[in-house]
């Protein structure tokens, strides 16, 4: 086993983020979670000199003793004894018995969550230990109540791309009222450069929630906002299915009114058909699901997903989830389908492919062209003005498309 450590480069700048992610300031456990999460692209994963010597700690799994190399990560233990770790299951179902499914790696979204020492706990970021006692099976965990990070529940005045049309206000000022109220899950999939909400998504620091104590904030909230609406956004909010399922039936439980929406906002890269069909099940009455591109290479340059055999993979979920909603769920659901746009990221030639595409499922479905806008990774590129938003709505109207909304700097335009 090769081990790795993060360094810091020449570009750091110090700023302080992966001190504030890092769980093992000490002895680097080489997790890589500061590598992802950091702005500046300041750190990076260097291998070890070969003559180091790494002592053994001795740990259980399952009650079998193993002894596995100190200063590594739970889920680095587990794989130096055999188990397999993967970042996305392409086939619908359970994973295997040695299998843990690790897709942010960043300790956020506790899908790779397994019980150590009684309790449960992300793998991907928690350090071995001498004498830890690891329960990995799936039976065990589900008896324990689902955990993930989830911060940020307040009141949102303009909404997300599940959010209907002739709710959004058409200006941005100091005045606008809530229309909804969001929580933002931490933890993602992907490694967008232009990630607008990176230190949610990169930060584990927080407390973890249980779905009925993230349920009880975000009705809390709902009633002290006046609103209706209530949104989970991220991060990635669909990383663990078990978590945001159970949330939802909770949400639901809290809010017995009909006036009650329940928002989810995905990427839609790990959004298979039958979870679709248990979101609606557990009382989801909105969803906005974010197109990544249309060509592979696009997709790998928005997201920042740099293997391409994974990034096909979530490509191709993605569309599939994206047909499914337009097709099967726009009678049972409000969906809305997001669509980004810089000159830096995507051609107006691809935004047209994209809306003919759609178009051709439904020419109704309600599309929000969003401007990508330069921050975290891609301070470099050039902020999309408003007459070119006006450009994408007229290419993607010429599509086929009816229900387009364009988000600009001075509002939103469109119907």
């Amino acid at each position: 086993m090769k081990f790795k450590v993060a360094r810091k480069t020449a570009v750091c700048t110090n700023c302080g983020f992966c001190q504030l992610i890092c769980r093992s300031h000490e002895n680097c456990i080489g997790c890589a979670a500061c590598v992802d999460a950091c702005p500046y692209e300041a750190r990076g994963l260097e291998e070890i000199s070969e003559s180091e010597q790494r002592e053994a700690v001795k740990i259980k799994v399952n009650h079998e003793k193993y002894s596995v190399p100190a200063r590594i990560s739970v889920l680095s233990a587990l794989e130096f004894i055999g188990f397999t770790s993967v970042i996305y299951k392409d086939k619908e179902g359970e994973p295997g018995d040695t299998e843990i499914i690790a897709p942010c790696r960043t300790g956020g979204c506790w899908s790779c969550a397994v019980i150590i020492n009684g309790d449960l706990k992300p793998s991907c970021v928690t350090p071995v230990e001498a004498g830890m006692e690891i329960i990995t099976g799936k039976d065990a965990i589900e008896k324990k109540e689902p955990k993930r990070v989830v911060s940020g529940f307040q009141g949102h005045a303009v909404g997300g791309v599940g959010t209907p049309h002739w709710l959004k206000p058409r200006s941005f000022g100091f005045m606008l009222k809530f229309i909804e109220v969001a929580c933002f899950s931490h933890g993602c999939i992907l490694r967008c450069p232009t990630c607008q909400n990176w230190e949610i998504t990169y930060s584990a620091a927080e407390e973890p929630l249980s779905p009925a104590e993230a349920a009880r904030i975000t009705s809390y909230e709902r009633g002290r906002c006046g609103v209706d609406r209530m949104a989970i956004s991220g991060g990635e909010s669909t990383l663990n299915r078990r978590w945001l399922l159970e949330y939802l039936k909770e949400l639901k439980r809290l809010n017995r009114d009909k006036k009650a929406r329940l928002h989810v906002d995905t990427n839609a890269v790990v959004l298979t058909g039958d979870y679709i069909d248990a979101l609606f099940l557990a009382g989801a009455t909105d969803i906005g699901a974010d197109v990544k591109g249309l060509e592979l290479d696009t997709f790998i340059r928005i997201t920042g997903i740099k293997e391409s055999g994974l990034a096909q993979k979530l490509l191709d979920t993605e569309w599939k989830a994206i047909k499914c909603l337009v097709e099967n769920y726009s009678d049972k659901m409000f969906v809305g389908i997001g669509i980004p746009y810089n000159e830096a990221l995507i051609s107006l030639d691809e935004i047209y492919k994209i809306g003919e595409r759609i178009a051709g499922w439904s020419p109704d479905v309600q599309i929000c062209a969003l401007d990508y806008r330069p921050v975290f990774r891609r301070m470099d590129v050039r902020k999309p003005s408003y007459e070119d938003m006006l450009k994408v709505k007229a290419v993607l109207e010429e599509s086929g498309l009816r229900c387009v909304i364009c988000q600009t700097e001075f509002g939103r335009i469109g119907p």
